[in-house]
């Protein structure tokens, strides 16, 4: 089934919580992992949290990837939605759970918004 995106759902459990409260690491391993995934960055946005916690996200040419920290749990969650078939979003995946330390990952995939399914729809 062919689709036109594929979302990854990443929860990240037992990171390095030092790592998660760090934003200009956690940009970094973001920044870091659009280029491991072959992706096109277009935009940023990331905000430190007081006490703790860092979220982010990073526009794409092809979608987007996004990310929260609870440094308190060492607990991150990460989306990454890319489309067209160049981008590797697993490739990114890999390299956020490495970089946060990750003792417990786990990745849901999506493939969002399959071809058949929506020629049906511009048909009608």
């Amino acid at each position: 089934m062919e689709a036109l995106a594929t979302h990854l759902l990443l929860d990240l459990k037992r990171c390095n919580s030092a790592l998660l409260d760090d934003l200009d690491f956690v940009r970094r391993s973001l920044i870091d992992a659009v280029a491991e995934a072959d992706a096109t960055m277009v935009g940023e946005s990331f905000h430190k949290f007081a006490p703790v916690g860092v979220t982010g996200v990073i526009a794409l040419a092809e979608s987007h990837i996004s990310v929260h920290t609870w440094p308190e749990y060492a607990f991150a969650t990460v989306d990454i939605l890319t489309c067209g078939p160049k981008v590797k979003p697993r490739r990114a995946a890999d390299l956020i759970i490495h970089r946060l330390e990750s003792e417990e990952p786990s990745i849901t995939e999506l493939q969002r918004g399959t071809v058949r399914e929506l020629s049906t729809i511009t048909q009608q």
